[in-house]
C-alpha cells in the first residue's frame, strides 16, 4: 500500500493500513492515522499529526515550514482531525512560536485545489474552502463556514459559524456567525439561509436569525448595542447565540 517510490523518513509513523502514492515525502515527525490515503507527489512535513481518513491528492504541501520573517526554526506543528479531504496543489503551514505554535485542522472539511491556510490558523469542522481561498496567518474558521473560490482573509480575522463569503471576496474585517459577504472588500449582503436550511435549522430558527441580522446590520445600532438586543431574542431563540458570540469575540471589528 506505500509505492516504493515514495521517500518516508524513518521516524515517521504510519498505520499499517496507510496509503502512500509514487514519489510522495514524508518527513520526520509526521504521524498519520488510520485508512488515509495519500496521493503521488504529496510533501508531508513535520512535526505534523494526521488523523483518520483522511485523503490527500497529489502536488499539495502539509505541514511545511512558514515564510514567516520571524520563524527562526523553532519547534511548530500542524494536526489535523479525520475525514478530511485536501485536494490538489493545497499548501498548509505549521504555526509560530509567537502564537499558537500550531496549525489546526477539525473533522470532514474539503479543501478544494490551491486552498492555501497560513500559520497558526485554526479550521474548526464541516468546512468548506472553494479552489484558491487563501487564509493568511493567524486565521480563526469556524464550524460550518464556507469559503467561495478566490476568497481572501486578512491575518488576525474571524470567519464565524454557518457564515459564507462570495466568490472573490477579501476579507479585512471579522465575518460574524452566520452572514453572508461578498465584494473588495467584503460587505455583508444578507444571512446564510439556504446553508442553514440545508443543516435542519427549523423555519423559526431561519426567521430569528434573520431577524438578528437586521439587528446588527439595518437599524444603525453599534457592535455593543447590538449584542444587548440581541441577548433579549436569545432568551427566545438560543439559535441566535452563535452570532452574539462571534461578535463579543471579534477582535478587528465587523465586516458592514
Amino acid at each position: 500500500m506505500i509505492d516504493s517510490r515514495a521517500i518516508i523518513d524513518p521516524s515517521a509513523v504510519l498505520a499499517s493500513d496507510v496509503e502512500v502514492g509514487p514519489f510522495s515525502i514524508i518527513g520526520a515527525g509526521v504521524q498519520v492515522g488510520a485508512g488515509t490515503v495519500i496521493g503521488p507527489h504529496v510533501v508531508l512535513k513535520g512535526p505534523a499529526v494526521i488523523g483518520k481518513n483522511n485523503r490527500i491528492y497529489q502536488f499539495s504541501s502539509v505541514g511545511e515550514s512558514t515564510p514567516d520573517l520571524k520563524y527562526q526554526g523553532e519547534d511548530t506543528r500542524l494536526v489535523i482531525g479525520d475525514n478530511n479531504v485536501i485536494r490538489e496543489g493545497v499548501t498548509i503551514h505549521r504555526g509560530t512560536v509567537q502564537d499558537r505554535s500550531e496549525t489546526t485542522i477539525g473533522d470532514n472539511n474539503l479543501l478544494m485545489a490551491y486552498v492555501h491556510i497560513g500559520h497558526d490558523s485554526v479550521i474548526g469542522s464541516h468546512c468548506i474552502l472553494v479552489n484558491n481561498a487563501a487564509l493568511a496567518g493567524h486565521v480563526r474558521v469556524a464550524d460550518w463556514a464556507i469559503l467561495g473560490g478566490f476568497t481572501l482573509v486578512h491575518q488576525f480575522c474571524q470567519i464565524g459559524k454557518h457564515s459564507f463569503t462570495g466568490m472573490g471576496s477579501v476579507i479585512g474585517k471579522d465575518v460574524p456567525a452566520f452572514v453572508m459577504v461578498t465584494g473588495n472588500p467584503a460587505a455583508a449582503k444578507s444571512i446564510n439561509a439556504e446553508g442553514l436550511r440545508r443543516r435542519g435549522y427549523s423555519k423559526d430558527g431561519v426567521a430569528a436569525i434573520t431577524k438578528a441580522f437586521k439587528l446588527v446590520y439595518r437599524r444603525g445600532l453599534t457592535v455593543d448595542e447590538s449584542v444587548r438586543e440581541l441577548k433579549l431574542l436569545a432568551q427566545k431563540f438560543d439559535c441566535v447565540e452563535p452570532l452574539i458570540d462571534s461578535l463579543q469575540t471579534s477582535t478587528r471589528g465587523i465586516v458592514r
